[in-house]
């Protein structure tokens, strides 16, 4: 069976704009839910595509008759993880939308009929960092950070609403998702390798997973449609794990570049971080992060169909036409 009515909430985010296309492309009718006060330009002539301006989730009544016909939520809308948070209170602004508002659209869409609830939530859920083993879909939560915490308190809310309900739900946790439109790290690994500036990240040896918003695309439309999606939580990634230098050269050659590593030791990386207070930043640049996709492909006969170098290069072939 292919859904027909596909809502997706964040439309005119980074992911949502990818998605609303492709399922514009595939013939589906799709309606997005954004903000009053998003950039909705990119979106405005991909046929088919309805858009709603939401004010306030908690307020159904004000987006209710927009989900009577739809078949499928999508949940992108998100406070994603934001750093040197200034809010004195963290974890409650994060709560207010990821697991507020995720639960308040759910019990909308289960009172409208919608068959099923698919929720992108983040592989923070899991944590930070992989050692001897990798993190699988089924793991018990390991999150660190606020951002992490809300993600699983969202799915937890989602879970119990659905099942009261009736209503399908599936979820998937993508690490680190890169792409044409990419924004944060990525797109600072981006800047620096176009003005070629050197990185002392030539002695890193991790390895993370990485998922080029192509290849989670690509498993958010198997989710719609596939019958084991329902009731069950996936990772994603992309084929290859790479480490962070490894990355960057991929990164070099796509912005037909030099990639200028210098082989600076572990520990006076680590040094410098804490000294310029910048810990976290180096955690993530050295430290693994492996995802284990195993159940995803089981289950679904899914695998990443776009290789790494290919998601890079169209990220890059990007980044120097907008730059």
């Amino acid at each position: 069976m292919k859904t027909d009515h596909i809502l997706v909430t964040g439309a005119n985010g980074f992911v949502g704009q990818h998605l609303c296309r492709a399922l514009a492309a595939d013939g589906r009718k799709v309606t997005g839910f954004v903000r009053a006060s998003a950039n909705v330009s990119q979106l405005l002539h991909v046929p088919g595509l309805r858009l709603v301006t939401v004010v306030d989730y908690k307020d159904t009544a004000l987006y209710e008759k927009d989900l009577r016909d739809v078949d499928v939520v999508v949940h992108l809308a998100a406070r994603a993880h934001v750093m040197n948070d200034t809010e004195p209170d963290p974890l409650a602004e994060f709560r207010k939308v990821n697991v507020t508002n995720t639960k308040m659209l759910a019990m909308a869409a289960a009172a409208a009929g919608v068959r099923r609830y698919v929720y992108v939530s983040s592989i923070k859920v899991n944590g930070e960092m992989t050692d001897l083993r990798s993190f699988e879909a089924d793991d018990q939560p390991g999150f660190v950070d606020p951002y992490g915490q809300s993600k699983w308190e969202a799915e937890e809310g989602l879970r119990e609403i659905a099942v009261s309900f009736g209503m399908e739900w599936s979820i998937v946790r993508p690490p680190l998702i890169y792409g044409p439109g990419v924004r944060g790290n990525f797109r600072l690994l981006l800047n620096i390798l176009r003005r070629g500036l050197p990185l002392p990240l030539g002695a890193v040896r991790n390895r993370r997973s990485f998922v080029s918003v192509y290849n989670l695309v690509d498993l958010l439309k198997t989710m719609l449609d596939h019958p084991h999606a329902a009731g069950q939580r996936f990772l994603v990634k992309d084929a290859e794990d790479v480490s962070t230098s490894e990355l960057i050269r991929h990164i070099a050659v796509g912005m037909k570049c030099p990639a200028r590593l210098v082989p600076v030791p572990m520990n006076l990386l680590v040094m410098a971080g804490r000294l310029l207070r910048r810990e976290e930043v180096v955690t993530r640049l050295c430290s693994s992060l492996v995802v284990n996709t195993e159940k995803t492909r089981s289950e679904l006969g899914w695998i990443a169909p776009m290789p790494l170098a290919t998601g890079i290069g169209r990220t890059c072939e990007w980044f120097r036409a907008a730059a």
